[in-house]
């Protein structure tokens, strides 16, 4: 999908940019549900029925397609799209798709739908280009699975839009964009109206993503969203309550918990827990341990002012990371107290008992206080990241507090 190519043009930087914008992730709905919002913002979708059964599927539009409902891109050159001719075929065909998985996501609905007689295939899509920070208008007179390709040999068949949010997406704007991929005449009404109904669900649904891809005109003239995506900015579920099961769904268990703690926290491949305040100090600290030869486990920022009870819920999360053996927590105390920051340490190491090394830096407000309470605990307090990083690395690599 195009929003791929927008948002990952350097793949290092992209991921380091995920981690410093760690609040920031995306909930995929699945194809049945996107279209059925287009279909409340007046755009044409296939006739079509969802269902996570083959005993009870009646559909009287034949030939059809049946799809597999994952959240994983690719799917039809992986299989999960097949053709019926008869109900027959969608019953046995629905459940094939049922049995299997589609790049190791289990299929637990399919959708069939009418079968397109295609005549041509564009992309329509609003996204946002995190590098410039704006909603982008997208638009091809060529659409279809090989739109990645298209967009990187031919770049200048992709029309763009940037939509300043303060003076909005026009129909004039949507208008010149659709009429440089070549629709025209009475044709050139229906398609625009289309595009700016998605810019209206992108900001609605508080969206990264809205993209139908391929946007068919059929043999006989209609114009239809043949496959869409949607992506939404999950910070704002609160506001879109239909989707909470779903959310249960797509995260983990540690995620679900940081949620629910509103704690920031992305999970890394490595053994040394990493627990700071504030994002860059964290990314500074997660880089000095790589620097040293150590393997973080995670990025977890408490954020400014925490409490006793918010580190321990922290660490608490850190842990539910089996492969940690080790926790570098680093403090620039301000506005977070670092007695506040040590209270919280030591009691959640004297309640759950935890025989694994700690290394501490705390420097700011009521450092003193702090560097005392850990101390008189056996833990080591470190002035510089540099030496708490070499320290929390080698008792991790010895497996000894020596």
């Amino acid at each position: 999908m195009i929003y791929s190519l927008i948002n990952t043009k350097n793949k290092k930087l992209y991921l380091l940019d995920n981690i410093c914008h760690y609040s920031w992730q995306i909930m995929r709905l699945y194809e049945y549900q996107a279209k059925d919002i287009l279909s409340r913002y007046g755009i044409k979708t296939p006739k079509g029925v969802v269902t996570d059964t083959a005993e009870k599927i009646e559909f009287d539009e034949t030939p059809s397609v049946v799809k597999a409902q994952v959240l994983v891109g690719g799917r039809g050159k992986a299989g999960g799209i097949k053709f019926a001719d008869n109900n027959g075929e969608i019953k046995k065909t629905v459940q094939y798709l049922l049995s299997t998985s589609i790049k190791g996501e289990k299929v637990k609905k399919v959708l069939v739908e009418e079968r397109l007689d295609i005549d041509h295939e564009f992309y329509l899509g609003i996204t946002l280009d995190r590098d410039k920070k704006m909603p982008v208008a997208l638009a091809s007179a060529y659409g279809g699975m090989d739109i990645e390709d298209i967009a990187i040999n031919s770049p200048q068949s992709i029309k763009k839009k940037y939509i300043d949010p303060l003076f909005g997406f026009w129909d004039f704007n949507a208008r010149k964009i659709v009429k440089d991929i070549g629709i025209k005449g009475n044709d050139l009404i229906g398609v625009t109206s289309v595009l700016s109904a998605l810019y209206t669900i992108f900001k609605e649904y508080d969206a990264e993503l809205v993209e139908i891809n391929p946007f068919v005109r059929t043999v006989d003239g209609r114009f239809l969203a043949a496959d869409a995506k949607i992506l939404i900015d999950d910070n704002s579920l609160f506001r879109h309550r239909e989707f909470e099961e779903q959310v249960k769904m797509q995260y983990s268990d540690i995620e679900l918990m940081t949620k629910m703690k509103n704690i920031a926290y992305v999970g890394l491949d490595g053994d040394i827990g990493i627990i700071g305040n504030g994002a860059g100090l964290v990314m500074a600290t997660i880089d000095t341990v790589n620097l040293y030869g150590g393997n973080p486990a995670n990025f977890c920022d408490l954020g400014g002012g925490a409490s006793k009870d918010r580190v321990i819920d922290a660490i608490d999360i850190v842990f539910s990371n089996k492969n940690v053996k080790g926790v570098f927590i680093n403090i620039m105390g301000g506005i977070t107290r670092c007695d506040e920051i040590a209270k919280g340490i030591i009691e959640y190491k004297n309640t759950k008992r935890i025989d694994i090394p700690f290394v501490i830096r705390m420097v700011g407000t009521r450092e003193d206080e702090g560097r005392k309470i850990c101390e008189s605990n056996g833990i080591p307090v470190i002035s510089t990241m540099d030496e708490a990083a070499k320290m929390i690395v080698r008792l991790v690599r010895d497996n000894t507090y020596n």
